[in-house]
C-alpha cells in the first residue's frame, strides 16, 4: 500500500523538476515555432549555463542563483550571436540543412567545454542542499523550491513579452505565418534572431538552477538534455509553448515516480517510454500542435 505523505512527497518534487524541464522545452520549442528547425544545441546550452554557475562560485563564491544576473543576459547576446554568425546564411535551406548545422554547434561546444574546464563531473555545494521545509507533513527541498520559483518567474516574463509587448506580437505573428507577417512590415529576420537569443537564454537559465541538483558534464550531459527538451516539446505538442509545460511537469511527476515506485536505476527511461506511448497513441502530442502560445 503506497503511503500518502510518501505520494505527496514524490509528486511535489516532480512538479518542481519538471518546472525546470519545462523551461528547457520551451526554448526549444518557441525556436521551432519561428524557424521551423530543431536545435540540437539547446542541451549544450543548458550545460553551458551549469558552468557558468560553477565558474562564479569557484572564482567569487557566489551563490549559483546569483550567477543568473550575468547568464540571462549572456545567453540572450550568445543566442543572437549564433544566429546572426551561423543560422542566418542557412535559415532559407532545408529543416535538415539547419538541424545539421545546430548538430555542429553542440559539437563545438561540448569540445570548447572539454578543453576548458575538463571531463570531470562538476557542480556546485550550496549551504542549503540539503535544507527542507515542512507543509502538512510533505518535506520540501529548499533547492526544488529555488529552482521552481527562478522557472516560474522566467517563464511569466516570457508569458509578458509574448503577449502584452510588440516584439512579442511580433514574434507570435512570424510564427503563424512567417511570409504574411513580413508583408505586414515585420523583419522576420530580426524576430528569429531575437527569438533564438530567447531561447539560448531560456536553457542557459535552466542550466544555472539545474547545477546544485545535478552535475555537469562536457559531452555527456548536453546530449541527455536535448533528448529531454525533445521529449517535453513532444509530449505536449511541437510548437505549442503552453503546452510545453504540462510536458515539463508530466516528465518530471514521470520521472521521479518511476524512481521512487519501480527502479530508481532506469529513471531517465520511464520518461522516454512514455514519450514512445504518446508518439504511438497521439502522435500530434497530448495538446496537439500550435504555434508560439503560452
Amino acid at each position: 500500500m503506497i503511503d500518502l505523505i510518501s505520494l505527496l512527497q514524490n509528486l511535489s518534487n516532480g512538479l518542481l523538476i519538471g518546472l525546470v524541464y519545462a523551461l528547457i522545452g520551451i526554448g526549444l520549442t518557441l525556436i521551432f515555432s519561428v524557424m521551423s528547425t530543431i536545435n540540437f544545441a539547446h542541451g549544450d546550452f543548458v550545460v553551458l549555463g551549469m558552468y557558468i554557475a560553477v565558474v562564479f562560485s569557484q572564482l567569487l563564491g557566489w551563490d549559483p542563483y546569483l550567477s543568473l544576473l550575468v547568464a540571462i543576459p549572456f545567453g540572450f547576446v550568445l543566442g543572437v550571436v549564433v544566429y546572426r554568425t551561423i543560422l542566418l546564411r542557412v535559415i532559407n535551406e532545408s529543416q535538415e540543412t539547419s538541424m545539421l548545422v545546430t548538430l555542429g554547434i553542440s559539437l563545438v561546444i561540448a569540445n570548447i567545454l572539454l578543453l576548458t574546464v575538463g571531463s570531470e563531473p562538476q557542480s556546485v555545494y550550496t549551504a542549503y542542499a540539503s535544507d527542507t521545509f515542512r507543509v502538512a507533513g510533505v518535506h520540501i527541498s529548499v533547492v526544488l523550491v529555488l529552482a521552481g520559483l527562478a522557472t516560474a518567474i522566467i517563464a511569466g516574463a516570457l508569458y509578458y513579452i509574448l503577449h502584452k509587448t510588440e516584439p512579442g506580437r511580433a514574434i507570435r505573428a512570424t510564427a503563424d505565418n512567417r511570409l504574411g507577417a513580413e508583408l505586414i512590415g515585420i523583419d522576420t529576420k530580426q524576430v528569429q534572431s531575437m527569438v533564438m537569443g530567447i531561447g539560448c537564454l531560456l536553457a542557459i537559465a535552466a542550466g544555472v538552477t539545474l547545477i546544485p541538483l545535478l552535475y555537469a558534464t562536457p559531452t555527456v550531459t548536453g546530449p541527455l538534455f536535448t533528448l529531454k527538451a525533445f521529449v517535453v516539446v513532444v509530449l505536449g505538442g511541437l510548437g505549442n509553448v503552453r503546452a510545453t509545460v504540462a510536458g515539463g511537469l508530466l516528465l518530471g511527476i514521470v520521472e521521479v515516480m518511476g524512481a521512487a515506485y519501480l527502479s530508481s536505476a532506469y529513471r531517465e527511461a520511464y520518461g522516454l517510454f512514455v514519450f514512445l506511448l504518446v508518439l504511438l497513441l497521439r502522435p500530434q502530442g497530448l495538446f496537439g500542435r500550435t504555434v508560439a502560445r503560452v
